[in-house]
């Protein structure tokens, strides 16, 4: 396999884009990541989306916007991992020009969710749950993930307000993104006082509903120089899975794929956590920064709300998350999210994160998680 890296990327503004249609979106990101490549080729496009079909009634994705951007005839795919779309488009990426197949290749991550009622958005998230277990019997993801958080509470002692760094950092760090959607600082006390969505999740431990698109392009390490941009290196792309249904674990608080995929990422890297500057997580419910941080071996289980109340997920601590706002600052338009938390990896690595930057970051690590942790996609990257 051939080194891959990054050569360029481009993103709107994480929103209510009213007036912009999914189609839109794309063509502002994929024209904004190719000016930043200074590179006109593009051999293969890969569209990672989670729900085109059901809210923007548009399958056939990548080839609408393939043509959208004058890349016709090229080899266009639709990447689908419920929220873990984006940075599974990026691995069929890699895959495609690490193998010789295509040897520029376009990632872009889209999704258009506000033209539609929140009920009408929550039931089309239900799809990356057990049909028949889970979504037929009326649980949302809010409700899943309150599930694991009174469990998690329960074990180990927790109170609901332990939660609130993880939302204080992410939307400290998304007023510094001039990309996010969420730019307001909020405090322990507005976390404590937020309105409750699924007993115990309220609304600032969750992610919020918008649109938007961001991409990448992708090119072999050896023609990477060409770029007008310093490229970024892929050191390791990996997935992994586990059962769709949290009732079919062993232990619903074991977050096994994403734990196998970050393990094989360390591997194909040949790094530990501890030599990870930064990770950008899937902090789609502020259980889900906990139980990620313990399944990538950031710490111990049960330990990372301690390691959240010490200081140690800020932009200065010796493992700073969502640098620039993660899905709850920045905004989790569900398909676009994991190309986005690749984009913000790759302008941190430049160091080019404006006031975000983490000072020296030289390795960053991106995962994407779809269902209740039923699939994980992690990157790391190198300057």
């Amino acid at each position: 396999m051939r080194e891959v890296s990054i050569i360029g990327v481009g993103q709107t503004p994480v929103a209510e884009h009213w007036d912009r249609s999914i189609r839109d979106l794309s063509v502002d990101a994929i024209a904004a990541a190719r000016r930043d490549a200074g590179v006109e080729r593009v051999d293969a496009l890969f569209v990672g989306n989670m729900l085109s079909g059901e809210l923007a009634g548009q399958e056939n994705l990548a080839t609408l916007v393939a043509d959208a951007c004058g890349l016709l005839p090229i080899e266009a795919l639709k990447i689908e991992a419920a929220c873990a779309s984006g940075g599974a488009a990026l691995r069929a990426a890699c895959l495609a020009v690490g193998s010789g197949a295509h040897d520029y290749a376009l990632v872009l991550g889209v999704e258009k969710m506000t033209d539609h009622p929140t009920d009408s958005v929550t039931s089309a998230l239900a799809l990356a749950a057990d049909a028949d277990y889970e979504a037929a019997h009326g649980i949302s993801f809010a409700a899943l993930n309150g599930l694991l958080m009174r469990r998690y509470m329960h074990e180990h002692k927790a109170r609901h307000e332990d939660f609130a760094p993880f939302s204080v950092n992410a939307h400290r760090n998304a007023a510094r993104n001039p990309h996010a959607m969420y730019r307001t600082p909020i405090t322990a006390d507005d976390f404590v006082r937020s309105p409750v969505v699924a007993d115990p999740i309220n609304i600032l431990d969750s992610a919020g509903i918008c649109d938007g698109a961001a991409a990448l392009l992708v090119a072999p390490s050896s023609e990477a120089r060409r770029g007008r941009r310093p490229p970024v290196r892929v050191a390791a792309s990996t997935c992994a899975t586990d059962t769709l249904g949290l009732a079919e674990r062993r232990d619903p608080l074991v977050w096994q794929a994403v734990a196998d995929s970050a393990r094989l990422a360390y591997d194909q890297a040949r790094v530990k956590p501890k030599d990870i500057d930064f990770f950008e997580a899937h902090d789609a419910f502020t259980i889900v920064s906990v139980l990620t941080l313990e399944a990538c071996g950031f710490a111990d289980r049960g330990t990372a709300l301690k390691l959240a109340a010490e200081g140690r997920i800020a932009l200065e601590g010796d493992i700073p998350i969502c640098t620039m706002g993660g899905l709850k600052g920045r905004g989790h338009p569900v398909g676009a999210s994991g190309a986005y938390q690749l984009v913000e990896c790759v302008l941190q690595l430049r160091g080019e994160a404006g006031a975000a930057q983490v000072k020296g970051a030289t390795i960053g690590m991106a995962q994407s998680v779809g269902g209740s942790g039923s699939v994980a996609v992690t990157h790391i990257l190198a300057a």
